[in-house]
């Protein structure tokens, strides 16, 4: 099960889909629970790095509410940031403040050696001795994995010294293993603004989305398709299958929507410089966050590929009722997306000859959509 939350409202989008998710069939009131944001570096959350201090919030609301009351926030930056720093200018000084909930840089805590299978990992004791982990990554891409969300946060669980070692064995299977020794709890994923293909932010794009779900696999398996790759694309999302991590996500996987009527307008003013070079293949009116960020991570994915020029991609509420532009006289179906595409993106373009359905949809749908008609290129 996934419950997915949009809108603007962080902390209570935060709060409500853990609401109506099922946590409550695995949590006690009793448990010490701690949290793992992402603080990968010291950048406020708008920048598409770091985990916004509102989801964390929304999160000790529901944990408060809830009859919890043992409750850390944990977290070591990457080896070359200050996790103190970071908790500092990311606003979790702050937030430690008004809920009384100590801050835990792993940096500072030892650690157990634990063996998987012909893995021996160094795990900090603070991730390994609560009752509850909560995982609350951000979803973005990375310039090495393509994708960093759940299963990939827990890296900030062991100490820098095996960071580096991690990177020098490659990535993957370390970084599937680790999760088959660090059990997730639960999963809130802060999909309000991530990078578009660095892990350090500065190519932010609005999504204004949290996802939650218990299975860090399958939400990570669902997180890949919304930016465009499909789960076998991740190593260590195939890898962490092969191991027992989790599931991949599938067409019959129960997801809950919530705010759906209520979806924040895409606001160009928003927009990343990466963003704007595809500005000019668009044509949107009142597209919703969601939607357009999707079609900006399928653009960005094709890269050189993408139609820049000509014809438009059109995206959008005002398109609603309508077929479709048609910029020439041409008889016959259009063939490509430029010059004379006739596409449109999502429900709200469903009137169109050629449509992608979804509310909004993946990356990968629209990338497929690509692949059938062809970029014009």
């Amino acid at each position: 099960m996934l419950v997915v939350a949009y809108g603007g409202n962080i902390a209570q989008n935060a709060y409500d889909a853990l609401v109506a998710s099922d946590i409550a069939s695995y949590l006690k009131p009793g448990f010490s629970v701690s949290i793992k944001p992402n603080l990968v570096c010291s950048r406020p959350a708008c920048e598409g790095a770091t985990t916004h201090p509102e989801v964390v919030e929304g999160i000790l609301l529901f944990l408060k509410s809830f009859g919890v009351s043992k409750i850390k926030i944990i977290e070591s930056s990457s080896i070359f940031s200050n996790t103190k720093q970071a908790f500092r200018n990311c606003g979790y000084d702050a937030l430690s403040h008004k809920y009384s909930v100590p801050l835990v840089d792993l940096k500072s805590d030892g650690t157990t050696a634990k063996k998987y299978e012909d893995s021996k990992i160094e795990i900090c004791k603070e991730a390994l001795n609560t009752d509850f982990l909560i995982n609350v990554p951000v979803l973005k891409a990375h310039s090495q994995t393509r994708l960093t969300c759940c299963m990939k946060n827990l890296k900030g669980c062991i100490p820098d010294r095996e960071k580096r070692r991690f990177h020098s064995i490659g990535l993957h299977k370390p970084i599937a293993a680790l999760n088959m020794l660090v059990k997730t709890g639960y999963c809130v994923v802060d999909g309000i603004c991530g990078d578009l293909s660095f892990e350090e932010g500065g190519t932010p794009i609005i999504g204004n989305r949290i996802i939650v779900g218990r299975d860090p696999l399958l939400v990570d398996s669902f997180c890949a398709e919304l930016i465009g790759y499909r789960a076998d694309e991740i190593g260590y999302i195939a890898q962490g299958e092969k191991m027992g991590v989790g599931r991949y996500y599938a067409q019959n996987t129960k997801i809950v929507e919530l705010n759906v009527q209520n979806k924040p307008i895409w606001d160009a003013k928003t927009d990343c410089r990466a963003a704007n070079r595809y500005r000019g293949a668009i044509d949107e009116d009142a597209a919703c966050s969601a939607c357009y960020s999707s079609l900006i991570f399928a653009l960005h994915r094709l890269g050189a590929k993408a139609p820049t020029d000509g014809g438009k991609i059109c995206i959008g509420q005002g398109f609603k009722g309508k077929s479709g532009p048609r910029p020439d006289s041409s008889p016959g179906p259009s063939t490509s997306l430029s010059p004379n595409p006739s596409l449109g993106v999502g429900n709200c373009c469903s009137g169109f000859e050629r449509h992608i359905p979804g509310c909004p949809p993946k990356a990968t749908d629209i990338l497929a959509a690509f692949e059938r008609y062809g970029t014009g290129q």
